[in-house]
């Protein structure tokens, strides 16, 4: 009698073109959904969306510009990093969610969101999105990449440069927010570790 519960001997799919497009597809539109919660609430976060967030905030400048601008001189250390794959596939990522982004305001007018519930939204829909890019091997790109460098050139780990990083924005984010938008953002990140840290687990998925 066979064991039905043994793991099977086949190997991994892997993804098709068209499973990396549905994927991408959906993680940008995930995304997008967040950034637009996020920038209508008047939060903050980490990484570099989240420096793109304090950025227009300080200056009045649009979103969607700067968030692609800070991202494109990591696109070159990423290619020589990760390869060609990656750093097409996070180009493609960043564009579309700056397209989207910038598109997004004229589509969904948004009314009024409990903001502790504006926060969990955030960091459901940031954390899919990321799982998703992941993935299907790609990113939204930005600090992250940087941080793998300096791990590699110093030894000092990536993870710890990440929360560096993302405790620099928060603390000058802190001298122009209210305490109640920080503390709600400080929520949605919370979240977005969170579900990183619960999902994004190799051993559970084996498709690349």
């Amino acid at each position: 009698m066979s064991d039905r519960t043994a793991p099977s001997a086949d190997p991994p799919t892997r993804h098709t073109t068209i499973d990396d497009a549905q994927g991408i597809a959906f993680s940008v539109t995930m995304a997008g959904l967040g950034i637009h919660i996020l920038t209508h609430m008047g939060f903050v976060t980490g990484q570099t969306t989240g420096l793109a967030v304090l950025i227009a905030h300080l200056t009045d400048l649009p979103f969607p510009p700067i968030y692609f601008a800070l991202n494109l001189p990591f696109l070159a250390l990423a290619w020589r990093r990760l390869g060609g794959r990656f750093a097409l596939k996070t180009l493609l990522i960043t564009a579309a969610l700056t397209a989207l982004t910038a598109l997004l305001p004229g589509w969904i007018e948004l009314g009024r969101i409990e903001p502790a519930l504006a926060a969990l939204l955030i960091g459901l829909l940031f954390g899919i999105a990321a799982l998703a890019a992941i993935r299907h091997g790609g990113s939204f790109g930005g600090l992250s990449v940087l941080w793998i460098e300096l791990q590699d050139r110093t030894g000092f780990r990536a993870g710890h440069a990440q929360l560096v990083s993302d405790a620099l924005i928060f603390g000058v984010a802190a001298l122009v927010l209210p305490w109640d938008k920080l503390a709600y953002s400080a929520l949605a990140a919370a979240v977005f570790a969170l579900f990183l840290a619960v999902n994004h687990r190799r051993d559970r998925y084996v498709a690349a």
